[in-house]
């Protein structure tokens, strides 16, 4: 039987990596550290990556590839805006919600990156962000002018989803389709807003 890949090495690399810049912090983390994390020499390390810095823009573009990946698949041929961000919140959070020390970094570890990693990174999340402006504009155009600033929504959202690595336990009581449901309810209806049909929340691709 073959034994894993060179890039099956490196997401294992990666998500080791993640785990100790997620608990420790990516200043407070040596290459050392992360060898002996992922049980690998210094040496193993450095044949996959020149720098930590490297290592953190791969963790970064990496779950930011996928999860624009995923959400284009989801929205694609998807035309009703209400469904269109369900679909959102829900590939956001039925993946982040497997790689909750990654959805730490990405939030928390951002601003360590320098030069053309920073500047990849930030070209990705503004096509991300982009792409949830635009389902907001579809959704204002169906259903009237929105009562709050779009970038304010946008930002919200994204608040809401990506804190969820502090309380959320996939293991526990509340599955992934339950929580993408309540975050559409709450972010289209408000705590005690306007009822959100059935049709509009989410349902997760998951299992």
């Amino acid at each position: 039987m073959a034994g894993p890949t060179r890039d099956q090495k490196l997401d294992t690399l990666l998500a080791a990596a993640a785990k100790v810049f997620a608990e420790r912090g990516y200043h407070e983390t040596s290459m050392r550290d992360l060898a002996r994390s992922a049980g690998i020499s210094l040496a193993g390390v450095y044949y996959y990556v020149q720098s930590k810095e490297e290592l953190l823009f791969l963790i970064q573009s990496r779950n930011f590839e996928a999860v624009i990946a995923g959400m284009r698949e989801a929205l694609d041929g998807v035309t009703d805006p209400l469904e269109r961000i369900a679909r959102f919140i829900d590939n956001h959070l039925d993946y982040f919600a497997t790689h909750m020390a990654e959805m730490k970094v990405l939030s928390h570890e951002a601003g360590a990156l320098t030069g053309d990693f920073l500047q990849t990174v930030n070209d990705m999340k503004r096509e991300y962000t982009r792409a949830l402006m635009d389902v907001l504009v579809d959704i204002e155009r169906a259903h009237g002018p929105a009562h709050l600033n779009r970038r304010v929504a946008a930002y919200s959202l994204f608040g809401m989803m990506n804190w969820i690595y502090n309380w959320y336990d996939p293991l526990g009581d509340l599955g992934i389709e339950l929580l993408s449901q309540n975050v559409c309810r709450l972010f289209l209806g408000g705590y005690v807003g306007v009822p959100v049909s059935e049709a509009a929340l989410p349902r997760s691709s998951a299992g």
